[in-house]
């Protein structure tokens, strides 16, 4: 499908610029007329992402995020985050519902679980010592469909 609309920014891998991420993807989107709902849950996938890369990413190194969005024309948005972090030995197993790398940090091991509940597909690719790509897709409403 074609695109027809796209951005991309980095960041620094900083829990504050995790509300910088949130702010640009429901930015960009806007551009589509979202629902609320929508909106909200693009969000939230995209807080999830964006807090496992600084969170298991990258633990307490310093590094780079990149959200990269696209529009197509059939109104789904393309959401990619990456980064060039740890990376993940077993996907499978980290997709896990309840799985988490961190413990003893209290975490949930939901963060892809939530993904997945907020969009339309997820894939999760990663290399272990080069980083991890978190790829959704969420089919936006169509207002002029009817």
């Amino acid at each position: 499908m074609k695109t027809v609309n796209y951005m991309k920014i980095t960041f620094p891998a900083m829990a504050k610029n995790e509300s910088l991420a949130r702010s640009c993807v429901a930015a960009f989107a806007a551009g589509a007329d979202p629902t609320v709902e929508e909106l909200t849950d693009i969000r939230s996938a995209v807080c999830e992402a964006v807090t496992n890369a600084i969170v298991h990413g990258y633990r307490s190194v310093a590094g780079d995020i990149t959200l990269t969005l696209k529009m197509t024309e059939d109104n789904c948005l393309y959401i990619k985050v990456s980064d060039k972090g740890c990376g993940i030995e077993d996907v499978k197993k980290a997709m896990q519902p309840l799985y988490t790398t961190a413990p003893e940090e209290e975490r949930a091991g939901l963060g892809f679980a939530v993904m997945e509940a907020f969009t339309d597909s997820l894939r999760v690719t990663s290399r272990p010592g080069k980083g991890t790509a978190v790829i959704m897709k969420k089919k936006l409403t169509d207002k002029f469909e009817s």
